[in-house]
């Protein structure tokens, strides 16, 4: 039988982050592009200066809509809050108007069971008054 001792084993060894070697690789990728490329310097740097003037006026573009965009939100909310704010202001001014409608019923109705307790007592003195008197002449 074989011992522990000989059965093989890998080492392996890491250096660095590998940032060093990328860069490297970058910058002969970038040399070798230069001197393969189908245009002169000059041209390259034309089509550079081209690109970066699209690009910076998409985003311009891009951001002016954004602008709009957030301005028309804000448009409307604003809208909407002044509507809610209507809304609530016609609902207490309506609620107002039916407390004050229903004071002025309770009122009446107040004075209408007044005036009907005081013609009970009336009509029950109206009553009693006669009968006191014809009692006391019976007496």
């Amino acid at each position: 039988m074989r011992d522990r001792d000989d059965v093989p084993y890998i080492v392996v060894e890491r250096q660095g982050s590998g940032i060093a070697p990328f860069l490297l690789g970058a910058l002969l990728g970038a040399g070798v592009a230069l001197l393969l490329a189908p245009r002169s310097g000059a041209e390259t740097q034309e089509q550079i200066k081209e690109g970066m003037r699209k690009l910076r006026d998409s985003a311009e573009q891009r951001a002016r809509q954004v602008q709009r965009s957030v301005e028309a939100r804000l448009e409307q909310a604003r809208v909407g809050a002044q509507d809610a704010i209507d809304a609530a202001r016609d609902a207490v001014e309506a609620g107002r108007q039916a407390a004050r409608t229903a004071r002025v019923d309770l009122e009446k109705k107040v004075e209408q069971s007044k005036a009907a307790f005081r013609a009970g007592i009336d009509a029950a003195r109206s009553t009693t008054v006669p009968e006191a008197h014809g009692n006391e002449a019976d007496a």
